[in-house]
């Protein structure tokens, strides 16, 4: 697996930068060691691989000695934080209004995490759900970012704090007592999901008279925006995106290529000189998910691959083993009792091996070479789709 091709917004970093500056840390010498200097967190036009992203994380933790910098840095994500996002939630009418545009929209702020809400016996749960593998940065990444988020409901909510309970899919750290008094609310962990619940009545109720021309406008700015990144986005990013939204069931080769307009053999082709393939984001895309799966004891390791496509178990043990260095199950019971994280992504063991698919689902490794990556459209209609 591959460190995510993305480019991060400079966005936060300010909030990070604050916060350990207040703790003592030299800013300057933990922005020197990404090669960053602190006239560049005011340059909204400025990007990150995740690399460099990643490296400052871990910087900000070694040099605090905090492990709960993540909730520390949340409590300063409020809603001015979040720009023209902030902007568009505030002239929501009701708390599931703002939450569906935060939803909609969270690309706008950050690509490494997304929201999805469902309504489950009168609650409205709101999941915070990571879009790639963050390994060694997965906790803080998802306790800043649900933490960002309540903090906007409850301002939306004028301070009722309509949140009733946090929940997260990893066991408990050392600071949960500091998570419960931060978070204001029942912190809950252990659970299959990473969010937040609230009652439907109070995320359905209105919250103020509010302009509807505003709203609309708001919204207008927000989609113009998420169509700049869009269309600034790789090929690869955007087959990723699709992948992982159609998880239930993978759409082909055949049909991700018709729903970009493309003959099979040009998705490959494009791919191709971007130095990926259809094949390795769909391996990717499955990797996140059956970490994800393994988190929790919700499904059987046999009913995770079948999830994920593969009809035959022993590639499945066989791929996540390559992945993570683990067998399934052994990852699950380590997973459960807090003693793993998923891989770096961008690892030496990741990255070295290429993939063939054997079969309509299931993936074996082996070297890619030329020719073995042209069997990926071989049997394709390379006639122009209408």
């Amino acid at each position: 697996m591959q460190a995510p091709p993305v480019k991060l917004p400079i966005y936060y970093l300010r909030q990070v930068a604050q916060t350990i500056s207040d703790m003592g840390v030299d800013v300057h010498a933990w922005l020197a060691r990404s090669q960053l200097q602190e006239s560049q967190l005011d340059d909204t036009n400025q990007t990150l691989t995740f690399a460099t992203f990643r490296s400052l994380v871990l910087d900000a933790l070694a040099m605090t000695q905090e492990p709960a910098l993540s909730l520390l840095v949340g409590s300063r994500l409020r809603l001015n934080t979040h720009g023209v996002l902030g902007y568009a939630a505030m002239n929501c009418g009701t708390l599931q209004q703002a939450i569906e545009v935060l939803e909609r929209y969270s690309l706008l702020r950050t690509p490494l995490v997304k929201l999805q809400h469902q309504m489950v016996n009168g609650e409205l749960r709101v999941m915070v759900v990571e879009n790639f593998p963050l390994g060694d940065i997965r906790r803080v990444m998802l306790e800043a970012a649900l933490l960002g988020v309540k903090n906007v409901v409850d301002f939306l909510a004028a301070g009722a704090r309509p949140i009733t309970q946090v929940v997260f899919a990893c066991a408990p750290p050392t600071y949960a007592p500091l998570a419960v008094k931060i978070f204001q609310c029942e912190v809950a962990y252990d659970q299959p999901w990473t969010g937040f619940v609230l009652p439907l009545e109070a995320a359905s109720r209105p919250l103020h008279p509010i302009d509807p021309n505003t709203y609309q406008e708001a919204l207008m700015i927000c989609q113009r925006a998420l169509d700049k990144i869009i269309q600034d986005e790789t090929l690869a990013m955007r087959v990723r995106r699709v992948l992982l939204e159609r998880s239930t069931a993978f759409p082909s080769l055949q049909l991700t290529a018709r729903l970009f307009h493309m003959t099979p053999r040009t998705l490959h082709r494009n791919l191709l000189t971007e130095g990926s393939s259809y094949r390795s984001i769909l391996e990717d895309v499955r990797h996140t998910l059956a970490i994800e799966h393994l988190k929790t004891d919700r499904l059987s390791i046999q009913e995770i691959a079948f999830a994920l496509g593969y009809s035959d178990m022993a590639n499945f043990r066989r791929a996540f083993k390559r992945w993570e260095g683990l067998a399934p199950s052994d990852f699950r019971l380590q997973a459960l009792s807090g003693s793993v994280a998923p891989r770096a992504p961008g690892s030496e063991q990741d990255n070295e091996a290429g993939y063939e698919n054997h079969g309509p689902d299931n993936l074996v490794q082996m070297r890619l070479d030329p020719g073995e990556v042209a069997k990926e459209v071989a049997h394709s209609d390379d006639a122009p789709h209408p």
